[in-house]
């Protein structure tokens, strides 16, 4: 049994990895975890550090600039609950940028740029797990941030599978294909102390 399964199901019933459905998710504790639930897998995240919350915080203001500059939407940070497709995967990216159709938010097509920034409790799932949730959702453009390797990894979605658009770092330029104009320097979003 993973950490995640045994912490949440301290209080809730004994339910097996693989089985957790969005009911047994509602049930979990207001405790200040951030809690997601993949393919009916429990993830839970520990206490991000200084340099992500820095890092989530640049990428935001960038993509916040461009966003409400261009007026396409709206541009959020965890804790918010997104769903794939159903409600029965709620996830959280660490920033997300969501179309102008409020609305609408809940469907994957709706929104367009998650984004996550590594850490130590997060990496696997982040790297393996919500990329393939993300790519199965047809989610057209997902960011991977690792502030400790001062890289950012864009990934685009071809013929339903995510294609590496590039690793970039230092005074590299990215450019999203999803945001049209939208470009950031790599170095930018990280602590430069």
């Amino acid at each position: 049994m993973t950490e995640a399964t045994t912490l949440a199901t301290e209080s809730t019933e004994q339910i097996k990895p693989g089985e957790w459905r969005y009911e047994d998710y509602l049930n979990l504790p207001d405790d200040g975890r951030r809690y997601e639930m993949i393919e009916g897998l429990l993830y839970i995240s520990k206490v991000p550090d200084f340099d992500h919350q820095y890092t989530v915080m640049e990428i935001a203001f960038h993509f916040k600039s461009f966003v409400n500059q261009h007026q396409l939407g709206y541009v959020l940070t965890a804790p918010f609950e997104i769903h794939l497709a159903d409600k029965t995967r709620p996830v959280q990216p660490d920033v997300l940028v969501i179309g102008a159709k409020r609305g609408l938010v809940r469907g994957a097509k709706y929104f367009n740029g998650p984004v996550e920034v590594l850490s130590p409790s997060t990496r696997r799932v982040d790297q393996y797990t919500k990329f393939r949730a993300y790519e199965k959702a047809t989610v057209p453009e997902y960011w991977i941030v690792d502030p400790k390797a001062r890289l950012v990894q864009l990934y685009t979605l071809e013929h339903q599978e995510y294609v590496l658009l590039g690793d970039f770092m230092g005074d590299e330029l990215i450019e999203s294909k999803v945001l049209a104009g939208f470009k950031i320097i790599a170095d930018s979003v990280f602590n430069q102390s």
